[in-house]
């Protein structure tokens, strides 16, 4: 079986005010990226769709697709073109009754692989495993391993998101393991050289 080559998927900061629409523009900008994943926490429906709407709109013009972590009521409200769900966030099955057909609906699996069969068995387009690597973008709770991305690259078609810590200098491991994508957060947004960079070195070295 043949996968198509390693992509990025960018996860947003907490924070996406200010001038994060323009850092998100500068990093779209620099080379593909299969998607974003808006990422906002502990704020009403209200004020998430007033932050997202115009980072979904930046998305759309780089044919990037924009995926809302946690929620299906606001992947719906903002007509996304999915939803990122966590073990605690709802059913695949519940998301795509709510959002379609078309909606791309991932779950975090973690290091199991007992959950990402459940989770392919709901209907999600695909399954996310990590940490990978340390990271500060959240508190590490479950640690993944590479044979974890290994076998379910070997023996399943639903593509797989590596995730955790993830940088320009570690990413080899996870994208030979056999990882489709890479979502990364801080790699990108707190490059010392702006995001513009950060998607250059990541894309470098998935080329």
């Amino acid at each position: 079986m043949t996968r198509p080559a390693c992509q990025l998927y960018l996860i947003s900061p907490l924070n996406v005010d200010g001038d994060f629409p323009s850092q998100l523009e500068a990093a779209l900008s620099a080379g593909p990226v299969a998607a974003f994943q808006f990422r906002v926490k502990d704020i009403d429906q209200h004020e998430a769709a007033r932050l997202a709407v115009p980072l979904q709109e930046i998305c759309a013009r780089h044919d990037v697709a924009f995926i809302v972590n946690d929620s299906i009521a606001l992947a719906k409200r903002i007509k996304a073109d999915g939803v990122h769900l966590g073990q605690d966030d709802g059913d695949p099955r519940d998301a795509r009754a709510e959002l379609g057909r078309d909606a791309q609906i991932g779950v975090t699996c973690h290091n199991s692989r007992h959950l990402a069969m459940e989770a392919a068995e709901a209907g999600a387009d695909y399954v996310a495993f990590g940490a990978y690597f340390p990271t500060t973008t959240k508190k590490v709770e479950h640690q993944a391993d590479l044979e974890t991305l290994e076998m379910w690259s070997q023996f399943t078609e639903v593509p797989c998101v590596a995730i955790g810590g993830i940088t320009p200098y570690n990413a080899k491991a996870v994208v030979d393991a056999g990882a489709d994508f890479i979502a990364v957060s801080g790699a990108v947004w707190s490059h010392p050289e702006g995001p513009a960079a950060a998607v250059k070195a990541f894309n470098a070295l998935l080329a």
